[in-house]
C-alpha cells in the first residue's frame, strides 16, 4: 500500500474503464437535456467504471413536457420500457443487435430517427468540452461530482445568454385559453 501522503496525493475513488479499446481514468458524467432549447435539466455523476444505465432513473425528469424519452443502445431492458409507459413517455431508447441475431431493417431505421434527435445531447457535451470539461483537476469523487455539476451550470448560463441573444425567449409561458380570449366580430 501507499503511505498517507502518497494516497493524499492519488484519485483513489476515481476507476479505470475500456471504452472502443482506449482505457480511461476518473468519473462519468450523464445528463437529462431539453429537447426543444438544449438545456441541461439532470445531472449524475459516478466513477468511470459504472455503466452508463446506472444512472438512467437519476437523470430521467418526470416534469418532462416531452411525450418522448431519447436513449443509447446502453440503456435497453424490457423494465426500463413499460417504465417510460407507465409514466406516460413514449420509449425512444435505441435496440442493440444481439450475438447470432442482428437488427431488423425497421429496428435499423427506428435506431436512425432517434439517433438524430439525440444529436442534440452531444453537441451539450462538444459545449462542455469547449469549457475544459474533458480534464477535472481534482481529487476524489466529490470534489470532481461538484466540478461537473458547475460545469453543467456554466453551460446553461452560456446557453441561455445565447439564446437571448438570439431573441429567443426559452422561458415556459402559459398560453390564454381560448375561454378568455373575446371573439372578434365583423362589427368590431
Amino acid at each position: 500500500g501507499w503511505s498517507q501522503a502518497k494516497c493524499r496525493q492519488k484519485d483513489v475513488d476515481a476507476t479505470h474503464t475500456k471504452k472502443h479499446g482506449k482505457g480511461y481514468f476518473g468519473y462519468k458524467l450523464s445528463v437529462s437535456v431539453d429537447h426543444k432549447h438544449g438545456f441541461i435539466r439532470n445531472v449524475a455523476t459516478g466513477t468511470a467504471s459504472e455503466h452508463d444505465a446506472d444512472h438512467f432513473d437519476e437523470v430521467l425528469d418526470l416534469a418532462n413536457t416531452g411525450a418522448e424519452v431519447n436513449a443509447d443502445k446502453a440503456y435497453p431492458s424490457r423494465q426500463r420500457c413499460e417504465m417510460l409507459k407507465a409514466l406516460g413517455f413514449k420509449d425512444g431508447i435505441q435496440r442493440k443487435a444481439q450475438k447470432n441475431k442482428p437488427l431488423s431493417d425497421c429496428q435499423r431505421r427506428r435506431n436512425r430517427r432517434i439517433a438524430s434527435k439525440r444529436a442534440k445531447v452531444e453537441h451539450v457535451f462538444a459545449g462542455m468540452r469547449h469549457l475544459g470539461g474533458k480534464f477535472i483537476r481534482s481529487i476524489g469523487q466529490a470534489r470532481a461530482s461538484a466540478t461537473m455539476v458547475l460545469m453543467a451550470a456554466c453551460y446553461n448560463i452560456k446557453r441561455l445568454a445565447r439564446m437571448l441573444e438570439e431573441g429567443v425567449d426559452p422561458f415556459f409561458k402559459t398560453r390564454p385559453s381560448k375561454t378568455n380570449l373575446r371573439p372578434q366580430t365583423a362589427n368590431a
